[in-house]
């Protein structure tokens, strides 16, 4: 029988530590060639977009696949997880809070192998759902003592930086421009659905590591060619998705910048096969879309506690499996 999961029980039943593990375990594996990630594709209407993505992670004995469509109304999230040995579905479930959470975590485990070890104070442009877990995630891998908010509404990013006050314990301050929000901090957090750039090169300091984690488009570019040509290294969850949507470094090609001859993926970095930050003053920079794998440790990670609580419906199915047909 297979478990059906809704948000209410992903938000109970997952603690942002242990999604931070599994992910960073997801891009060892993925590094060290243990995983299958396949890049996330689109079905575009003039009504709406339907994105799928999906992953295999042999090591956990599970693949996974997401799909979510996305109208004016709003988007919506379910994720499937299989058993990869039987092809059993193990588990549905709802996926908008497992993916602020994963989203969040990739960019924690990021800032763990990228930024240096005291950096203490974080910037973040964005005040949306997604920027919650990136502090959150950001604060446990490191000691921030201090945030700086920005986004285009005043009400929105000082009512986030109250909330991280409550929620983190820090100081949080919310400030009136961008470039405010990234003057001397060591961390920076773009994460917004502009589609011209938010963060701009002459604002960076030396040893500074970005988390860019709000474009997974093409048309879309948050940062500047000049704040990726300043970024001596560059991490991308996922080479072959990245060369197809990450609009902040196919722009930053389009203007000129051998930009692919730094990039690497961050589970290279992380497998220890590639160097990460070489000196305090590298600035480094993860470009993170968001890729499959991520779902499905996260998923696997749920269906464990799902199953250990006693948490969710059973979903009736045939219980044995069909020939494959054509």
């Amino acid at each position: 029988m297979a478990l059906w999961v809704q948000e209410t029980d992903v938000e109970r039943l997952l603690a942002m530590d242990d999604v931070i593990a599994a992910v960073e375990q997801g891009f060892r594996w993925l590094g060290e060639g243990q995983a299958v990630n396949q890049p996330r594709t689109r079905a575009v209407t003039p009504q709406g977009v339907l994105h799928v993505m999906h992953a295999a992670v042999p090591p956990l004995g599970v693949a996974g696949v997401k799909a979510y469509a996305t109208t004016p109304g709003g988007a919506r999230f379910v994720a499937l997880l299989y058993r990869l040995d039987d092809g059993e579905l193990l588990l549905a479930a709802e996926a908008d809070r497992l993916g602020q959470l994963r989203t969040g975590a990739a960019s924690g485990v990021a800032t763990k192998v990228l930024a240096r070890p005291d950096a203490g104070a974080l910037g973040v442009i964005g005040s949306g759902w997604q920027a919650r877990t990136q502090v959150q995630a950001i604060a446990r891998v490191r000691p921030i003592a201090l945030v700086k908010v920005y986004s285009r509404t005043p009400e929105h990013r000082e009512a986030f930086a109250a909330e991280l006050v409550d929620a983190l314990g820090v100081e949080a301050v919310a400030v009136e421009r961008p470039q405010d929000a990234v003057a001397d901090v060591d961390v920076i957090v773009t994460i917004t659905s502009a589609r011209d750039p938010v963060l701009h090169g002459a604002w960076l300091a030396p040893g500074v590591h970005i988390n860019a984690a709000g474009a997974n488009a093409a048309t879309r570019a948050e940062l500047d060619a000049e704040a990726v040509r300043r970024s001596q290294l560059i991490a991308v969850d996922a080479l072959d998705q990245a060369r197809v949507e990450c609009g902040d470094l196919l722009a930053a090609e389009r203007a000129g910048d051998p930009v692919w001859s730094r990039v690497v993926e961050l589970g290279a970095i992380v497998a220890g096969r590639q160097p990460g930050r070489t000196s305090p003053e590298q600035i480094t920079l993860f470009e993170s879309q968001g890729i499959a794998t991520e779902d499905v440790v996260a998923l696997e990670l749920l269906y464990r506690r799902a199953v250990a609580a006693g948490v969710g419906r059973e979903l009736p199915t045939s219980g044995t499996a069909t020939r494959a047909r054509r």
